[in-house]
C-alpha cells in the first residue's frame, strides 16, 4: 500500500464526529454534546446563540456519556477513570469551575440511566448486588428509592438515540419512569413509574411474557403525564401513549413495512417524533396524534444517530450514510455545527443485499464494492450486540478495507435488531450457531454470484461479532483466509463472571439460565471448545479493563483506533492476497 493510500485511510478516522448536542430544558441556547476532535471523545459545552464551544473534560480513556442540567447552569459527564466502564456522575459550572459530584453519597457503579431536572437528578447504577435507582434534590445527598436484582434503567434500550435523556422524568419532576426486568426477563421488559420524591409505585405496564416494552418521552407539558412507549405486540416495533393520570394506554395504528419507534414531542404535545426503520435504512415522521397523519421530515439518506424536536418545533437530526461521515443538521438541510478539522468525510456507497440462508429466511444486509472486476477477496463484518444491526451508516474500517481491494459485507443475521420480536428473539436460548450459520450463507451467496474468492474470504467482528467470528473459524475452518476479532467471547462461562452487571441479566436472559446451570450449552456454543479445529490464523484485540468483554474495548482514543486498524491491515496483507 502506497503511502498516499495510507493517509488516505488513516484521514477517514481522524474526520471528527460531533455527537447530537442536549440541550437545557428551560434554556435551550445552551447545550452539551461529545466530540474526538481532540484526539479521544471528549465532552464540550456549546452556546447554540454565539457558538462558542468549550471543552470540559479531560478523561484518559474517553467520555461517552455527556448532557446538561434542565436550567443550563451545569455540564454533565460519566468519569471512568479506568475504562472499565464504571465511576462517578460529574458536574461543572457551564462557564467552568470545579466539578461536584452529581449524585452525592451514591456508590461508584455502571451506568444505566440519567435524568437530569431543575430540583431533582436521578439515575440507575449498577453493582454486583444489583441495580439503585438514585435521586438528589437541590443538589443534596443521593438517596436510593428503588432497587432490583435483575435489572433497572432510564431510557430506551435497543433503539435509543443521542440526544434523548426524556424518558425519565417527567416534566413536573414528579413522576419517574424505569424499564425493569419482567418476571426475571431482561430482554421483554416492563415499565415502573415510581413518585421521584419517594420512590412509590404509581404505574406499572406490562405486555406479558416475550413482549417488551420501552419508554421514551414525556410529553413536555407540565402536568401532562402522558409518555411514549415503544410496544411489540405486532411483532414490528410500534409506538404507544401511556397516560399515567389515567392508566390508560393507546396503541398508534400505523402501514409501515418496518419497525416505528417514538422519539420525541412537538412542544404542544400534539405531535410526536418517529423514525421508520426499514431494511436498515430510517426516515423520520412527524405524525399528528389526533388524525394519524404522517409527514415526513427531510433528511439525508443515512442513519439517524439521534433526534430531537427543538422548543421552536424545528427537528435537529445528526445523520451518516455509508459514503458520508455523519453532520449535524436541521430539518431545513441547514448545517447546525462544524467540526473544527474536517478530515476525509467521503466514500463508498453502500449497495443492498438480500439472500436466503439454509432455513428459507430472507436475510438483509450491506456490500461495499472496491474498484476493478471481481472475484474479490471479501471481509465479512460482523457486527455486535447481538441486539444491534448495520444500518447505511459511516463506518472508517469499511472504506479502509475497500480500499484495500475486499468486497466488504455486512450481514444483519438471526438476532438483529430491526426487523421484528421474532427475527431478534430467534437465537434466546439458542445463540451463536444460527448467526453464524447465517453470516456463512452470505459467504455462499456472493460466491454462488462471482463476486467473491473463496480462498480470500475473512471473517471479523468486534464484541458479539468477535464472539461470531471466532465461533465460525472453529466451526468452519475451511472456509476462511484469515479471522479479526476484537474483544471477543471466548470462554462464555469465564467471560460472564467477570462482565458488568448489566451484561451478567442480559446473559440470564439470552441463554435462558445463569451459565454455570447449563454447562452443556455454554461448552458448545463457546468458541474455545473448537480452538484446535482453527486453521486460519486469527488476530485477537483486546483492552485491558473492559467489562463489556474482558478483556477488552474499542478505543475512544482516535490514534489507538489508527494502531488497531494498521494492525489489522499489516495482518491482513501477510495472510491474505491482496489487489
Amino acid at each position: 500500500m502506497s503511502a498516499s493510500s495510507v493517509q488516505l485511510w488513516q484521514e477517514r478516522f481522524r474526520a471528527p464526529t460531533l455527537t447530537l448536542p442536549s440541550w437545557a430544558r428551560h434554556a435551550p441556547d445552551r447545550a452539551v454534546l461529545t466530540s474526538d476532535e481532540s484526539g479521544s471523545f471528549q465532552a464540550y459545552t456549546w452556546d447554540v446563540a454565539s457558538g462558542a464551544r468549550r471543552r470540559f473534560t479531560d478523561e484518559a480513556v474517553g467520555v461517552i456519556y455527556a448532557t446538561i442540567s434542565a436550567d443550563g447552569r451545569e455540564a454533565i459527564w460519566f468519569s471512568d477513570p479506568t475504562g472499565d466502564e464504571s465511576g462517578r456522575w460529574l458536574a461543572v459550572p457551564f462557564e467552568g469551575g470545579e466539578p461536584r459530584e452529581l449524585l452525592p453519597g451514591a456508590p461508584v457503579g455502571w451506568p444505566d440511566g440519567l435524568a437530569v431536572g431543575r430540583r431533582r437528578v436521578v439515575g440507575v447504577l449498577a453493582d454486583r448486588d444489583g441495580f439503585g435507582l438514585y435521586v438528589s434534590e437541590q443538589g443534596g445527598p443521593a438517596k436510593e428509592i428503588l432497587r432490583d436484582v435483575d435489572a433497572l434503567s432510564i431510557g430506551g434500550t435497543d433503539f435509543h438515540l443521542e440526544g434523548s435523556e426524556v424518558g425519565g422524568l417527567s416534566a413536573d419532576e414528579e413522576l419517574v419512569c424505569v424499564s425493569a426486568a419482567q418476571d426475571g426477563d431482561n430482554i421483554h421488559r416492563r415499565l415502573v413509574v415510581v413518585e421521584a420524591a419517594t420512590g412509590r409505585v404509581v404505574g406499572e405496564l406490562a405486555d406479558g411474557p416475550g413482549f417488551g416494552l420501552d419508554a421514551f418521552a414525556w410529553s413536555p407539558v407540565p402536568g401532562d403525564q402522558r409518555l411514549l412507549v415503544l410496544h411489540e405486540r405486532e411483532d414490528l416495533g410500534r409506538p404507544a401513549v401511556w397516560d399515567l393520570a389515567t392508566g390508560e394506554r393507546t396503541d398508534l395504528r400505523l402501514e409501515l413495512p418496518g419497525e416505528v419507534i417514538p422519539v420525541d414531542w412537538w412542544p404542544d404535545g400534539r405531535s410526536i417524533l418517529v423514525v421508520h426503520l426499514f431494511r436498515g435504512r430510517p426516515q423520520l415522521y412527524r405524525m399528528d396524534l389526533a388524525t394519524g397523519t404522517l409527514t415526513e421530515v427531510r433528511h439525508p439518506r443515512g442513519e439517524i444517530h439521534g433526534a430531537r424536536v427543538r422548543p421552536d418545533g424545528s427537528v435537529w437530526l445528526r445523520v451518516s450514510s455509508g459514503h458520508a461521515a455523519s453532520r449535524l443538521l436541521d430539518d431545513r438541510g441547514e448545517i447546525l455545527l462544524q467540526p473544527e478539522r474536517p478530515g476525509l468525510r467521503e466514500g463508498t456507497p453502500y449497495r443492498e443485499w438480500l439472500f436466503r440462508n439454509p432455513a428459507g429466511d430472507l436475510v438483509h444486509g450491506w456490500l461495499v464494492y472496491p474498484k476493478g472486476e471481481g472475484p474479490y477477496p471479501v471481509y465479512l463484518k460482523v457486527h455486535g450486540g447481538p441486539s444491534w444491526l448495520y444500518e447505511d451508516t459511516w463506518w472508517p474500517d469499511v472504506q479502509m478495507l475497500v480500499d484495500a481491494g475486499f468486497l466488504v459485507a455486512m450481514v444483519n443475521y438471526r438476532g438483529s435488531i430491526g426487523y421484528g420480536r421474532s427475527w431478534r428473539d430467534f437465537i434466546i436460548g439458542n445463540i451463536g450457531f444460527p448467526e453464524v450459520e447465517d453470516t456463512v450463507a452470505g459467504l455462499d451467496d456472493l460466491v454462488a454470484r462471482g463476486v467473491a474468492d473463496p480462498e480470500r474470504a475473512v471473517i471479523g467482528g468486534w464484541s458479539w461479532g468477535g464472539y461470531i467470528t471466532l465461533l465460525a473459524l472453529g466451526t468452519h475452518p475451511d472456509r476462511f483466509a484469515a479471522g479479526v476479532a476484537g474483544v471477543p467471547v471466548g470462554d462464555y462461562a469465564a467471560s460472564y463472571d467477570e462482565s458488568a452487571p448489566s451484561l451478567q441479566a442480559y446473559d440470564r436472559s439470552l441463554l435462558g439460565a445463569v451459565v454455570h446451570e447449563i454447562p452443556d450449552l455454554v461448552r458448545e456454543r463457546s468458541p474455545i471448545t473448537y480452538v484446535d479445529r482453527v486453521r486460519a490464523p486469527v488476530l485477537v484485540l483486546i483492552g485491558e479493563h473492559d467489562t463489556s468483554y474482558p478483556a477488552g474495548h474499542s478505543s475512544y482514543v482516535v490514534e489507538e483506533e489508527i494502531r488497531q486498524w494498521g494492525a489489522v491491515l499489516d495482518f491482513l496483507r501477510r495472510h491474505v492476497r491482496l489487489p
